[in-house]
């Protein structure tokens, strides 16, 4: 990005300037120290050599106006050659270090270029089936009431594909600011009120969810965002699960984590997506699935965001055809 590259250029030269002020400055203090040692020695020089060698000795001040000057040029031209080195290295080492300074926020700038323009495109789907629903029906000139029951139905539809979006955007945007208010969770409820909400979701699907999670330890948390957490993850497992097939919930405990997987026997995840999978808006190859899966690709980054604001993480093992296993670690919370 161009504002990044005149950053950049900018941090190198005052990270240069800086530099150089300390070289030249630091060159000048020692010029002006070595010419007075200097200027000492030869003084006590003149005085031995003069008062008790050679008293008479003519043409001594001149000599020694020499070796003064001499001395000084190729005391100065050493001094210019060592800020010429310090100016060459530091313009290097001032570049990678503005480089690596500024790291952080080009990184920063192309991930957010890369949600605007992926949230554009993801809002502009519904947005464009309502335009195009809308101005059919307007050229219709037997525009029923019927017909219009059914425009606002397919319009209803598509604004709930909206708020959806919407609220998953707003949930990424959210920060832990309530973090002051969290209690002690038992990681029992929260996983039986995940079940409870996708238990439905399931049913049509013909698919079992077997919960062995039992009272086996307590989280610092929010239960309603762990919850979620929860159900984002079950219901993935739902999506790209196979009918008349199960998933499994597990618990364990160690000494300072708590760790859940959601284990299913579905489809399984390639190799090749399996680093971008918490990545915003990013859908897997749907030839993962014989159905169209809904969704925009941001159940998944809420998850990941909900355990990390909970100190924790989220790893996942799959293979092609064998099913998917996603394990959350969270640090337990130790009355």
């Amino acid at each position: 990005m161009n504002i990044i590259r005149s950053a950049v250029f900018q941090l190198t030269i005052w990270y240069l300037a800086i530099i150089m002020v300390l070289s030249v400055g630091f060159s000048y203090a020692l010029y002006r120290m070595s010419d007075a040692e200097l200027n000492r020695g030869l003084r006590r020089q003149q005085d031995v050599f003069l008062n008790q060698t050679f008293p008479n000795f003519p043409g001594f001040d001149d000599l020694r106006e020499q070796q003064m000057k001499e001395t000084r040029d190729r005391f100065q031209s050493n001094l210019i050659l060592f800020n010429l080195i310090v100016l060459l290295a530091g313009g290097a080492v001032s570049y990678l270090l503005a480089r690596r300074t500024l790291k952080p926020i080009d990184e920063a700038f192309v991930a957010q270029s890369r949600f605007t323009a992926d949230a554009s495109h993801e809002l502009r789907t519904p947005l464009t089936a309502i335009q195009t629903e809308i101005e059919v029906a307007l050229r219709d000139p037997a525009f029923t009431k019927e017909a219009a029951t059914n425009l606002l139905k397919s319009n209803l539809e598509e604004v709930a594909k909206l708020k959806a979006l919407s609220d998953g955007l707003l949930r990424l945007a959210r920060d832990d600011a309530g973090r002051d208010m969290w209690e002690s969770v038992s990681l029992k409820d929260v996983a039986t009120a995940a079940v409870e909400q996708t238990s439905s979701v399931a049913a049509t699907k013909e698919i079992s969810i077997e919960n062995t999670v039992g009272d086996i330890t307590t989280i610092k948390g929010d239960q309603v965002s762990l919850t979620e957490l929860l159900t984002i993850l079950i219901d993935n497992a739902i999506k790209y699960s196979n009918p008349n097939t199960s998933i499994k919930l597990t618990a364990k405990k160690k000494e300072d984590t708590a760790t859940l997987s959601i284990i299913d026997h579905g489809l399984g995840i390639k190799a090749s997506d399996l680093p971008h999978i918490f990545d915003r808006f990013y859908r897997a190859d749907p030839s993962r699935s014989k159905e169209k899966v809904a969704g925009y690709g941001l159940g998944l980054s809420i998850a990941k965001k909900i355990a990390e604001l909970h100190g924790g993480s989220i790893t996942v093992k799959s293979t092609p055809g064998n099913g998917s296993t996603f394990t959350i670690r969270l640090p337990r919370h130790n009355k």
